[in-house]
């Protein structure tokens, strides 16, 4: 007899599986050998086999072990999830690593050497630890070969940005401002730098603005033409509160110095929504960058929230004209954030004088409102002045202001700048791309882009280079501006996308991406054949930002992706020639098969609904490939991409149409042997979201597991909180919507909602699901998943919440995103594998 002392369990793993295991290894020749556990905890083991050799094992616990605490694992994990997490945790973190570029600038050259000019790139890279977003800078030399293609040599280290908001060179490249925004109760500081120290740094303090705007959105910052003068978009300054002391009300402007005092909060004001909370006014400033002079632009009506601001060109002598967006509301400003069916205008407004100027110059200042350029169109937002400063293009979702839709088809406009510098509101807007309703099958189908390059000419000065949707890539256009033509400059038969980084000259740097390829840098260059055949030509740029470890590589190495076109099976009522055209799906998958039976599937639904996902490198996604799941990626009808008219065919028919678009996407796969019935799951946020729970009622057989970040489940209760509650409106009842939009939906609006929710369907409801849910989320309030989940635990459905407390809708910050992927990979992996 043998006895074995000290015997600890092992988390909550049965003893008799862990003896079982150890002593099948030790006599693997036995298999009629038996474990047993006495009600006294010993652990006798015995053979029924014929040979007379075979031992009798009793194993007994130390009597200090006779009450084991059981292991105690952090809140919502078991022993299966950490095992999970333990797993993949190192991987995610392999992926999340990966940096990115932000933006680019290219510089005159310091040196003698006129063939080589500076480059310094804007890179970020999650920190988790810090749970922000680490951003540096990265500098390289710009050589060109003799053949056309470029080099760059790298500088041998970053440098970190810490607190930087804004940074921008200035039109020569030989200064750079820095912005850096209060983070408590400080002002905004502004550093102008030249190429070899800091020239100046001013403060300005809360009472003149606060923090100037970095988002994307408003945010708008333009030097002028002789680099002395900024002008900038920040919050208004704050609005005085009233004051009270235990006498009752101070009176304003009260001399008395009682230090018994508090602060009241005053009337409530608006703000614009999703991520906007608790921002004030976008406001217009200009600062003097020598004396740090800081000047609010007059002439602006109140109503207005401006951004976007650039420079007019000017002659010598004459005033100096600022043109801005600007954003107007009646009685409540809805969500702005990737809602492009606000309307907006462009206004020309005189720049604030430098010097005292004399009394008829005061006069003119003060009379002299800003001027809406834009009558004639609803939208019209980035605008651009060409070289010559002769004329003025920008771009328009006028498509989206009209029909309701928060983002849809584009088009290119063209104001002629007046030499005479006399401002007119009648300017005529000239149509240089229009709106594409229905394009051929391989033709241009819109224009969808939301950014542009601050300088984004060829040579010649009326030659555009933009990015923009092309069904399930992004490609590279260029534009000509006056005849219109539009070439397509990113390879054809590539399924890449392709992201702008900056020009040089007349060629290009981009980035070229697949949801297997991590991102490149690539310098494309025009070259001239006989006969007019002339081509793009594209070639790498060796570069150490997306660097990647040899697993990611390994990994993506086995993955390929190809985009699927799938034939709409069903059309709506009184269907458009182009809402019956194909709509596509990326399928990423393992190259080779380890046997006949199928990865996993994971089917991937991007929000919005009007949003598109791309053949880019996502990190998320790529991970999840990397772990034996196939994904099938749809960009069902309505997406962008694919002309106004396929997009337009959603609103009215939200949880049928898309719904019957990604279960035809999901036939299709399975049709072709690439996914089995029995393995599939679905991932969605937003209205990727409202279609998992949809799909997982609508068609309950069919999924085994779901995933739903912030997602629409139930309208009717959607509709009072949202910041958007026009999108309930327009995607329920299609365009006509848009003359039902009230703040006091009717009996009939709420059951519409209803009818039209993920909830209707939950009775049939039987996928484990997990919820991941921003709790500061103002576009997709967590009451409604909330509520989905509650219903769902009601009925025994096996559910998982994870509420991130300081997160928006996006669940972008980096510990929140890498917990909730981290969560869905153990979800799908305990249901699916």
């Amino acid at each position: 007899m043998v006895i074995l002392m000290g015997w600890r369990t092992l988390s909550s793993v049965s003893p008799v599986a862990i003896l079982s295991q150890t002593f099948s290894t030790h006599f693997p020749q036995n298999p009629f050998s038996t474990i047993s556990l006495s009600h006294r905890s010993s652990f006798h083991y015995s053979s029924s086999s014929s040979s007379a050799k075979s031992p009798i094992f009793l194993l007994t616990k130390s009597s200090s072990m006779e009450n084991p605490k059981t292991k105690e694992f952090p809140l919502g994990i078991d022993e299966e999830t950490e095992q999970q997490y333990s797993l993949h945790s190192n991987l995610l973190q392999q992926f999340t690593s990966i940096s990115s570029i932000d933006k680019s600038w290219i510089f005159n050259s310091n040196t003698a050497d006129s063939s080589s000019q500076g480059m310094m790139f804007s890179v970020s890279q999650p920190n988790l630890l810090a749970n922000k977003k680490r951003k540096f800078i990265l500098s390289s030399t710009v050589n060109k070969r003799s053949d056309g293609s470029v080099g760059l040599d790298w500088a041998p280290f970053p440098v970190e940005m810490t607190g930087v908001s804004v940074m921008v060179p200035s039109p020569s490249g030989s200064k750079l401002l820095i912005v850096r925004n209060p983070e408590g109760d400080g002002g905004c500081k502004f550093e102008i730098w030249s190429n070899s120290c800091l020239e100046n740094e001013f403060s300005v303090p809360q009472s003149k603005h606060g923090s100037v705007y970095a988002d994307g959105w408003f945010e708008g910052i333009s030097w002028n033409s002789d680099e002395t003068r900024i002008a900038y978009v920040a919050e208004e300054p704050s609005p005085a509160k009233p004051t009270f002391n235990d006498q009752g009300y101070k009176v304003s402007g009260s001399d008395d110095k009682d230090s018994s005092s508090w602060k009241g909060q005053g009337d409530w004001e608006e703000d614009w929504g999703e991520t906007y909370a608790g921002k004030r006014q976008p406001a217009l400033f200009v600062i003097n960058i020598t004396s740090g002079e800081v000047q609010a632009v007059k002439g602006i009506d109140k109503s207005l929230s401006v951004g976007q601001v650039v420079w007019a060109p000017s002659s010598e002598g004459s005033a100096q004209y600022l043109v801005f967006v600007g954003w107007s509301y009646e009685t409540r400003k809805l969500g702005i954030k990737y809602c492009y069916n606000r309307a907006c205008a462009l206004y020309a407004v005189k720049a604030p004088h430098e010097s005292k100027p004399n009394e008829n110059e005061i006069q003119a200042t003060e009379d002299v409102q800003a001027l809406k350029l834009t009558q004639t169109i609803s939208s019209a937002f980035l605008p651009r002045f060409s070289p010559d400063g002769n004329f003025l293009v920008f771009l328009s979702a006028r498509s989206s202001v009209d029909s309701g839709a928060h983002s849809a088809t584009n088009s290119l406009h063209r104001i002629d700048w007046p030499k005479d510098v006399k401002l007119y509101q009648s300017a005529k807007v000239h149509d240089v791309i229009p709106v594409v309703l229905c394009a051929d099958d391989d033709g241009f189908p819109g224009l969808y882009f939301s950014s542009i390059l601050s300088d984004p000419w060829l040579s010649d000065g009326h030659t555009l280079i933009i990015p923009s949707v092309w069904h399930s890539s992004q490609v590279l256009l260029s534009v000509n501006v006056f005849s219109g033509q539009i070439k397509r400059i990113t390879p054809a038969d590539s399924n890449f996308s392709w992201s702008l980084l900056t020009l040089h000259g007349n060629n290009i740097f981009a980035v070229s991406s697949s949801p297997v390829d991590v991102p490149q840098v690539k310098y494309g260059t025009f070259v001239e054949k006989e006969g007019g055949n002339s081509e793009w030509r594209w070639s790498d740029v060796s570069n150490p930002i997306y660097k990647c470890s040899d697993k990611v590589r390994s990994l993506l190495s086995s993955l390929t992706f190809s985009i699927m076109k799938i034939s709409v099976k069903e059309a709506s009522e009184n269907p458009t020639k182009g809402s019956c055209k194909p709509y596509e799906s990326i399928f990423v998958s393992s190259k080779t098969k380890k046997s006949d039976a199928c990865d996993p599937l994971i089917v991937v639904l991007h929000g919005g609904p009007h949003s598109v996902s791309l053949s880019s490198f996502s990190k998320s996604q790529a991970f999840l490939s990397s772990l034996g799941y196939s994904l099938l990626i749809v960009n069902y009808r309505g997406s962008l991409g694919f002309g106004e008219e396929a997009l337009q065919s959603l609103p009215g028919n939200i949880g049928s149409q898309d719904v019957n678009d990604v279960l035809s996407a999901i036939d299709h796969v399975i049709d072709l042997g690439l996914a089995s019935p029995s393995k599939i799951a679905v991932l969605g946020g937003s209205h990727g979201g409202f279609l998992t729970t949809h799909l997982i009622g609508q068609a309950p057989e069919k999924f085994v597991a779901a995933a739903a970040r912030n997602p629409v489940c139930n309208l009717e209760l959607m509709v009072g909180t949202t910041d958007i509650p026009d999108w309930c409106f327009v995607e329920s009842y299609g365009t006509n919507g848009r003359d039902r939009i009230t703040e006091a939906p009717s009996a009939e609006d709420l059951t519409l909602f209803y009818s039209k929710s993920p909830i209707a369907h939950l009775s049939k409801v039987k996928t484990p699901t997990v919820f991941l849910l921003g709790a500061q989320d103002l576009r997709v309030p967590i009451s409604t998943g909330l509520q989905y989940a509650r219903a769902l635990k009601e009925k025994g459905v096996p559910v998982k919440v994870i509420l991130f407390p300081n997160d928006v809708h996006g669940i972008d910050r980096p510990q929140s995103d890498f917990e909730s992927f981290l969560s869905i990979a153990a979800w799908f992996n305990k249901y699916c594998k």
